[in-house]
């Protein structure tokens, strides 16, 4: 298993950096289950990004004239509740809030009444019957740290649309720290996300390479 490492200053730049990663060295394969089922995808093993500065604005990537944005703020904005809050709207299997909505809130009260000096911020995404669905949730879990005055997020996804999701979700993540960090009373801090399921399906591949090709 390759492990790939990728450091990068902001959310934009750490979008950039994993397309150059998975159009190099992601692993084409035919999908035999889950979404676009029959259709291939390039993935990485597994991968690990470093973002130092993921409040830096703008929060979703620009791209060259002609090619569809992957996401933006309108959007994100609108996948918040999703992401927080328990509600879901018809059709929805789930969201990611029904299982962080009260986690979120014990998380911040853990902090502020107890400390920071604790490994058991912990919010986790799913069930035992999650294996069981059409489509299981792809984000797993949001740990915390705090450090120098700073929240922190490592998050975990199971799988991961390199172009359409990651900048959505990494956004929306984003916002939800800068939340949390405020109502504890502190500051913003580095955001580390890893999936061994980070891809860009076949339909993307010609957009990730017009993005490398311009920048």
């Amino acid at each position: 298993m390759k492990i790939s490492v990728v450091e990068a200053r902001d959310l934009s730049e750490a979008w950039f950096m994993c397309l150059c990663e998975a159009m190099d060295k992601g692993y084409e394969y035919k999908i035999d289950r889950g979404s676009y089922a029959g259709q291939k995808r390039k993935e990485l093993d597994l991968a690990v990004i470093q973002i130092s500065y993921p409040g830096t604005r703008p929060l979703v990537p620009d791209v060259p004239q002609g090619v569809p944005p992957p996401s933006t703020m309108d959007y994100v904005e609108s996948y918040l509740p999703y992401l927080m809050t328990s509600h879901r709207k018809k059709g929805e299997q789930y969201t990611y809030g029904q299982y962080l909505e009260k986690q979120i809130a014990r998380v911040i009260r853990m902090y502020r009444e107890d400390g920071y000096n604790t490994n058991q911020a912990f919010m986790s995404v799913g069930s035992s019957r999650s294996l069981s669905q059409r489509d299981p949730p792809c984000l797993r879990m949001i740990d915390t740290r705090i450090r120098d005055g700073r929240l922190k997020f490592i998050a975990y996804f199971r799988s991961w649309d390199l172009w359409a999701g990651f900048p959505s979700n990494l956004a929306a993540i984003q916002l939800l720290k800068e939340y949390m960090a405020g109502e504890i009373g502190i500051e913003d801090g580095e955001l580390v996300a890893m999936s061994k399921g980070l891809h860009l399906y076949e339909y993307s591949w010609g957009l990730a390479k017009a993005v490398i090709r311009v920048s």
